[in-house]
């Protein structure tokens, strides 16, 4: 499996970003798919997932009401809009796909040592 991420940029606080991921190869019945985030010496954080059986969502505190992932299954394709962006929300962000799971909220628990496949990081940067 391939995860291609794009999307990523430059944005002033208060704006908005939209991170694609497309998925291509192997297909599986059940996953999930998500998004982490990494900053300069900090372990990678679990941001949102999406269910790919049910389409339950999840998503961290710090990003609850202001982010949205959603999917597209026709073009295997996960996406992130970004809104009301914070300098805090600065970060290399990964899409990642755990495979065999049905719930979103298990991404979170799971963690990002179980991820089974990742795309490469795009960097987001929000000025203030």
């Amino acid at each position: 499996v391939q995860l291609q991420a794009s999307g990523g940029g430059l944005v002033q606080t208060g704006g908005s970003l939209r991170l694609s991921c497309a998925a291509s190869g192997r297909t599986f019945s059940r996953y999930v798919m998500g998004w982490f985030r990494q900053t300069p010496g900090k372990e990678r954080e679990f941001v949102a997932s999406i269910s790919s059986s049910t389409g339950g969502t999840y998503y961290a505190d710090s990003v609850k009401g202001r982010f949205t992932v959603s999917k597209d299954n026709t073009k295997n394709t996960v996406y992130l809009q970004m809104d009301s962006l914070k300098p805090e929300d600065t970060a290399v962000y990964y899409c990642a796909a755990d495979i065999g799971i049905t719930s979103a909220q298990s991404m979170r628990w799971r963690g990002a040592r179980t991820i089974d496949y990742w795309g490469q990081g795009t960097q987001v940067t929000v000025s203030s």
